[in-house]
C-alpha cells in the first residue's frame, strides 16, 4: 500500500541520516578483539559485583580462563572469541555502572565546553587555550582511534554511546 511505501522511504532516508554521522570502526587483530573482550567483561563484572572482594576473586578467574587459551590454534582462538562474545552477551547487565560524564551518565553534558570560535570568535585565542578539540564524552579527538567528533556527533542514548 502506499502507507507502507511512504513509511519504508522515511525509515530510508533517516538511516541514510544516521549514517552520515556514524563513525566507521577500525579493523581490529585477534589480540585486539581479546583484549577489548576481556576489558569488557572486566567492566560487565564491576556491574555484576559491587563488593571490591568479590569483583577481586572473579576477575582472577576470569584472567585464568583468559590465560588457559593464550597460545591455541587459530581455528580454537576463533571459536572462543565467538563463544567469549555471545556469553558476555548473556552475562551483560541490564543497568551497566556508567562513568558519570559519559553518554548515559548521570552528569553527561552536564557542563559541556563551548568551542573556541565562540568563545573567541576573532580567533585570537589566549596562550592557555585548549591546544585539543573534545569529543562529547570529554575524550580527545583522534582519528586512529575512531573517535574523532569533528562537526556534529550523534549520540545514541539507547546504547549510551556515540555512534
Amino acid at each position: 500500500s502506499s502507507v507502507d511505501y511512504e513509511r519504508s522511504r522515511m525509515n530510508a532516508a533517516f538511516i541514510a541520516a544516521g549514517s552520515q554521522y556514524k563513525q566507521q570502526l577500525p579493523q581490529l587483530t585477534h589480540n585486539q578483539q581479546v583484549a577489548r573482550l576481556y576489558k569488557h567483561s572486566l567492566k560487565t563484572l564491576g556491574s555484576w559485583a559491587v563488593d571490591r572482594r568479590v569483583f577481586n576473586e572473579e576477575a582472577t578467574k576470569l584472567r585464568a580462563r583468559f590465560d588457559a587459551n593464550r597460545n591455541c590454534a587459530p581455528d580454537k582462538a576463533n571459536r572462543l572469541l565467538r563463544e567469549g562474545k555471545e556469553e558476555l552477551q548473556e552475562y551483560t547487565h541490564p543497568d551497566p555502572y556508567r562513568i558519570p560524564f559519559m553518554p548515559g551518565g548521570s552528569m553527561f553534558m552536564r557542563n559541556p565546553p563551548l568551542p573556541m570560535d565562540v568563545c573567541f570568535p576573532d580567533g585570537d585565542l589566549p596562550a592557555d587555550a585548549p591546544k585539543v578539540t573534545l569529543n562529547p564524552d570529554m575524550s580527545i579527538c583522534k582519528e586512529e582511534t575512531g573517535k574523532s567528533a569533528v562537526g556534529q556527533v550523534l549520540v545514541d542514548f539507547t546504547s549510551k554511546s556515540m555512534a
